[in-house]
């Protein structure tokens, strides 16, 4: 069977190819994105790849084996190869196979196939649990292993469904607020609704840990605030930064009736312990030294959490993951713009935090005018002749920062400033010494880590209020900056290829404009270079939720002026 006119080649090494130009393309990269993942996306062909974890979270998100099946059959040029339909059955049929229950009194792990129960329980790593059998199917184990037995399992290629429930943690009363604390309506939208339910799950053992994935700008704040009416404890929330504390604050105290005793901050400058605590990644992995104990790790222990909310769960550091692991009776809530982890860590989010639960598309809420209307822009320009000898000859550790620190993108950037003479624009890279003499050209103010937090803060609120018209900014302004009228973003270097972080900076200029809604986002880079390269892997992540490119030369950059 050949069907020329359709746009995907499945193989059987359960790659598949998407033809771009394709009139069905949008629809296709639509329904793929929720049980594939992007592996290239050059101009003519986009590369996906089917893999146990992507089809294990579209399981536990309620996408169906029958309708990946549907999606591959309705669209394939060719038939299907059947070795990999049988893979797909096989694998979304797991999920879900093996679960932890409560047993009366007792944790309790069964499988729903008395033979592989059978074999799986007389395996090395599994006997080393101290499993007491129950039964041909069940057995009981002790709830300290709770988060191992998860982590074994996923490596084993079983993941495992939690429905043991969770300690109830201590009451407190929140609710969401019809109007802010300044007076303006407020209501859920309705995908914050929507995504805050499938977590919850009204109180059932199904609801109370997973990881919601939902765009920069499209509110996930406002979303942990919604799980953290409905579950009703007390909560301790986990971010990347002190800014992303101070936001959380501003949020909880504007949009819930909770009075602001019950809201603490434990960061480096204060260590407040409240019915909700809101704290940082780096507070908890403090110590003096390499060999010493993390200082503030019993914070988790400090009080009878009933909730625990992972903001920007894909940077969850490791020692926060092994604690997490023993953490496994706590209701837990991972929020994110995109479940890539550059460490490869993802396995270790589904089995401890827990499996996506809720992801709505950003061209979706795009669409319906919930963020801005993203235009995304690659210019490439050449090095100077001096400076691309100096590459030529360099070893290939260091090309890719002398290409990123291509001095000839200055001229470029100052163009770009000129188009958008009358609105804000973020100027963000990855090296301080470009940063520094960007910042000098243009005279505006340059954030970095080593400028104080205080200092940071009034930056930001400057901008805000329209007295600074550009901002320069180093990695410290990936996350957590609440930054509404921004509608400008120009990268100038990143870290190498990373897709999360091309995901963060695209999500500072998000938020919903006045007017026309719409946000620029550009990326200069050397032409013909790693950086060039680089670029290309950057941008796999808003490739797959419906971006493109456009590229342009510098030269055609300047005659289209």
């Amino acid at each position: 069977m050949y069907r020329p006119d359709l746009p995907l080649i499945v193989q059987r090494d359960r790659t598949l190819l998407l033809e771009v130009r394709h009139p069905l393309f949008d629809e296709v990269r639509d329904r793929l994105a929720s049980f594939a993942e992007l592996v290239k996306s050059p101009e003519y062909i986009h590369t996906y790849r089917l893999t146990p974890l992507s089809l294990w979270n579209a399981a536990a998100s309620g996408v169906t084996v029958e309708e990946v099946i549907d999606v591959l059959t309705r669209y394939s040029k060719f038939e299907l190869p059947s070795s990999l339909l049988d893979q797909v059955r096989d694998w979304m049929s797991r999920y879900g196979k093996i679960q932890l229950r409560r047993t009366g009194s007792e944790l309790t792990i069964g499988c729903r196939d008395r033979l592989l129960w059978k074999a799986l329980i007389h395996m090395p790593e599994v006997r080393e649990l101290g499993l007491k059998t129950l039964d041909d199917t069940t057995a009981v184990i002790d709830p300290a292993w709770r988060g191992k037995v998860k982590q074994l399992f996923l490596r084993m290629g079983y993941p495992v469904e939690d429905i043991a429930g969770y300690s109830e943690g201590k009451a407190l009363e929140v609710a969401l607020r019809d109007r802010s604390r300044s007076g303006d309506p407020f209501t859920l939208r309705s995908y914050q609704r929507d995504a805050a339910d499938a977590f919850y799950r009204f109180g059932s053992v199904y609801g109370g840990n997973g990881v919601l994935v939902l765009p920069c700008g499209a509110g996930k704040t406002i979303v942990g605030l919604a799980a953290m009416a409905r579950v009703k404890r007390e909560t301790l929330i986990l971010t990347p930064n002190a800014t992303s504390v101070r936001q959380w604050v501003r949020e909880i105290l504007d949009k819930t009736d909770l009075p602001e005793a019950c809201v603490g901050q434990y960061t480096g400058e204060k260590k407040q312990v409240a019915p909700v605590t809101v704290a940082t990644y780096q507070i908890l992995t403090h110590r003096t030294d390499q060999h010493a104990p993390f200082t503030h790790m019993r914070l988790f222990e400090e009080r009878d959490w009933g909730l625990i909310i992972y903001d920007e769960v894909h940077l969850l550091p490791a020692p926060v993951f092994r604690a997490t692991a023993d953490l496994q009776a706590k209701r837990r809530l991972g929020l994110t713009a995109t479940l890539v982890r550059e460490d490869g860590r993802e396995e270790d989010v589904f089995s401890l935090i827990g499996p996506k639960k809720y992801d709505v598309p950003w061209k979706v809420l795009e669409s319906k005018g919930w963020i801005a209307e993203a235009v995304c822009i690659e210019i490439r320009t050449p090095m100077p002749p001096a400076i691309r000898q100096q590459y030529a000859c360099a070893q290939k550790r260091h090309r890719y920062r002398i290409a990123a620190e291509n001095p000839s993108k200055v001229a470029v950037l100052r163009d770009i400033l000129r188009r958008h003479a009358d609105e804000p624009v973020l100027i963000i890279g990855q090296y301080l010494s470009q940063l520094k003499e960007i910042a000098r050209e243009l005279a505006a103010p340059l954030i970095t880590g080593r400028l104080a937090q205080r200092e940071r803060d009034q930056l930001y609120e400057r901008f805000r209020q329209g007295e600074i018209p550009v901002l320069v900014v180093s990695k410290v302004a990936n996350f957590a900056i609440d930054l509404p009228d921004a509608g400008v973003a120009v990268q100038v270097s990143g870290s190498f290829g990373s897709r999360q972080e091309e995901a963060q900076r695209l999500g500072r200029i998000l938020r919903p404009k006045q007017g026309k809604n719409q946000a620029h986002f550009y990326h200069i880079v050397s032409r013909d270079t790693v950086d060039q390269e680089m670029a290309m892997h950057r941008q796999l992540f808003l490739v797959e939720q419906g971006y493109r490119y456009t590229i342009r030369d510098a030269e055609q950059w300047e005659v289209e002026q």
